[in-house]
């Protein structure tokens, strides 16, 4: 009989797989985790490509970060602090994915912050999506920049000149904020030829909120209309239209 425990290995496998499919990782890029117990999550090992890996592969850390395989031939990927730092920021949060979308990618290297109030799958899905300056990897400056950028209804961090990390309620969902999100970059690379977007009105951003709650989803940006119409408005990839 199969195991809760030997399905998840099989699912972090099959994540792997996808994400190696979509071309959203090269080599052995990227990481990706899914708590199983309060006090325990499986990761991926470092040094192996997300397309590849086995269920043995596959390793359990605590939430302090040690090592807790019997088998010690694959070791956690490096940037399992980041993974643990967000699980203890937000106890809603059952798995997170760490890759390199290329879209989502060009815009972290422009350093340009992802628009908001243009394409209502963006908006429903992903909501606010929060830009970390550059840090560099594997060291703790790089958890440090984007954790505090993490609140109670953010979906997804673009890492300046890095590439993105996601996170939600389970593996497979973490997983679509990642594809979401790359497909909502590539639709505005398309679209930029073609001249400035049109905008949601806020009359429209109030209607895409309210069918937002009716997912369970939350978005706290309509508690400060003002802002969040500044930012739809007067976005940097909005101005570089003017350039």
């Amino acid at each position: 009989m199969t195991t809760g425990m030997e399905q998840a290995r099989q699912e972090m496998c099959d994540i792997g797989q996808r994400i190696w499919m979509r071309q959203y990782c090269a080599g052995n890029e990227g990481n990706h985790s899914m708590r199983v117990e309060e006090d325990q999550l499986l990761c991926t090992p470092t040094g192996i490509s997300k397309g590849f890996l086995k269920p043995e592969m596959i390793c359990t850390v605590d939430m302090d970060g040690n090592h807790l395989n019997v088998n010690q031939e694959y070791r956690p990927t490096s940037e399992v602090l980041i993974h643990l730092e967000i699980y203890k920021k937000r106890g809603d949060v059952r798995a997170v994915v760490h890759s390199h979308p290329p879209h989502a990618t060009a815009f972290a290297l422009a350093g340009m912050p992802i628009p908001e109030g243009i394409h209502p799958e963006a908006e429903l899905f992903l909501g606010r999506v929060p830009f970390a300056g550059f840090a560099m990897p594997s060291k703790p400056a790089l958890t440090e920049s984007i954790v505090p950028l993490i609140k109670a209804d953010t979906n997804a961090v673009v890492m300046g000149n890095h590439g993105v990390v996601c996170f939600g309620r389970s593996l497979e969902e973490a997983y679509y904020k990642l594809e979401i999100l790359d497909a909502y970059c590539r639709i505005l690379l398309l679209a930029r030829p073609l001249g400035p977007p049109n905008l949601f009105t806020m009359e429209q951003m109030r209607e895409l909120m309210a069918l937002k709650e009716t997912f369970g989803e939350k978005d706290d940006r309509l508690k400060n209309e003002a802002d969040l119409e500044n930012r739809i408005t007067k976005s940097p990839f909005l101005r570089s239209f003017e350039d």
